[in-house]
């Protein structure tokens, strides 16, 4: 079977969360493999609302099982409140439908403290982040000094990693100005929160590696997008975390093979939240228009997201680092009654053409993108279920669109409803 990997494959909030919802619907096993519970997906189904942080979109899924790898970092507190809020809609969680990797790390209050601190005093570039100690908690992972989910099952152990998280965090703080950690508290609120983890700990490499094994189809669920990513994003204004195709084998322990289709998600047009570059970029009424016909505002953060025309130059670059097989094209039904839609096709930077994004920020900062003008169209794409309904125009688009990534369309997303879409490749086709 082939299992499936979802990537964003531009600044994150390309519509990932109905893509993989309509793509559970076909898997046995949706599984996280990075980021934390700064990641938020909206779901729609049947008119009920979702909203996701922390867990897979399968989750809404009966009969499905969901899993949180060890690529992620974890806020427990914040689980547990998720899963109390998911059941309030009428989902069944339980330890049969959920599992988290026992070597994932736990998000501690301290990180989210720092991070916030450090946000706050940064006077020479601020990164954007949420607040919520995403990156703090990946620094004490490669620190190795970060408390896992295994750990709340031994005391002495727990007591050993909090200690050595500590040694560390309090001469931080001492220098950010901020009192140094109750280790007590820390300890009984770990202690307090411990049984409603451990119950979903399991040695998700092994159930993942037995699942293949049995014929069952696994869906890949990533966060953020590939434009974020820690080694391929636009650095520093990025995640903390590898967000591209090839993380969703380290971040779950499976090895690069069991992964058998890359679909990347391409928003129609180009939005961004927070600092960093963003080449295409409209201050306009067209960058208004697309913001407010496309809602655009944070599932986390609620901040409104800046807009642009469709950059294909970034999601060609995108598209061949995660090795994508094929795209789906989300939130066509925005660019409806356009007059003229530009691409962006190029950069020019210091009067000589680019056909990739350089990586020094200097660099970045110089680039001037280059368009290609395309005729918009007055009819209504919402909802279209195939290529029949769509105007000539809008098919016209979505093919150039595919000239100008070298990569094809799989699906396209004409609304937020899971079924208002056209399926060309099936990605779960042997």
């Amino acid at each position: 079977m082939a299992n499936v990997v979802v990537v964003g494959a531009q600044w994150g909030d390309e519509g990932k969360g109905k893509i993989v919802d309509w793509l559970s619907e076909r898997a046995d096993v949706i599984a996280r493999f990075q980021g934390g519970h700064n990641a938020g997906h909206t779901l729609v189904i049947g008119g009920e609302v979702y909203k996701l942080n922390a867990l897979p979109s399968g989750v809404v899924r009966g009969g499905k099982l969901s899993v949180i790898g060890n690529g992620v970092v974890l806020d427990p507190w914040h689980l547990v409140k998720e899963i109390a809020a998911i059941r309030e809609q009428g989902v069944d969680i339980n330890p049969e439908n959920l599992m988290v990797a026992e070597n994932t790390p736990l998000i501690m209050p301290f990180h989210g403290e720092l991070d916030r601190a450090r946000e706050a005093q940064n006077s020479v570039a601020r990164i954007g982040t949420t607040g919520r100690g995403i990156g703090p908690c990946y620094e004490d992972k490669v620190g190795r000094r970060v408390v896992r989910v295994a750990d709340l099952a031994d005391d002495d152990t727990l007591q050993l990693r909090v200690d050595r998280a500590l040694v560390h965090h309090n001469a931080l703080r001492a220098g950010l100005g901020l009192e140094p950690i109750d280790r007590e508290a820390v300890l009984t609120s770990l202690r307090e929160i411990a049984p409603e983890i451990l119950k979903y700990a399991a040695p998700v490499w092994k159930v993942l590696n037995e699942a293949r094994r049995a014929g069952k189809r696994i869906l890949f669920e990533g966060a953020q997008g590939s434009l974020l990513d820690i080694d391929f994003g636009t650095y520093p204004y990025v995640t903390s975390s590898n967000v591209i195709a090839g993380q969703a084998a380290t971040g779950t322990g499976m090895g690069p093979g069991a992964i058998g289709f890359v679909l990347g998600i391409v928003k129609a047009y180009t939005t961004r939240v927070g600092e960093g570059p963003f080449p295409t970029e409209l201050n306009d009424e067209d960058g208004q228009r697309l913001g407010e016909r496309g809602r655009e505002f944070g599932t986390v953060t609620g901040r409104k997201r800046r807009c642009g025309w469709f950059d294909a130059v970034l999601v060609r670059q995108t598209c061949a680092i995660s090795g994508v097989n094929g795209i789906a094209l989300t939130k066509l039904d925005v660019l409806d009654g356009f007059e003229t839609l530009k691409i962006c096709v190029g950069y020019e930077i210091d009067g000589e053409r680019f056909d990739y994004l350089p990586t020094a920020a200097a660099v970045q900062a110089k680039v001037t993108p280059i368009y290609e003008e395309m005729p918009g169209w007055s009819e209504s794409t919402a909802g279209a279920r195939s290529w029949a309904d769509l105007p000539a125009e809008a098919i016209k688009y979505v093919r150039r669109i595919e000239e100008l990534i070298q990569c094809p369309v799989a699906m396209l997303s004409t609304s937020p409803e899971r079924d208002d879409t056209i399926l060309v490749t099936d990605p779960f086709a042997d």
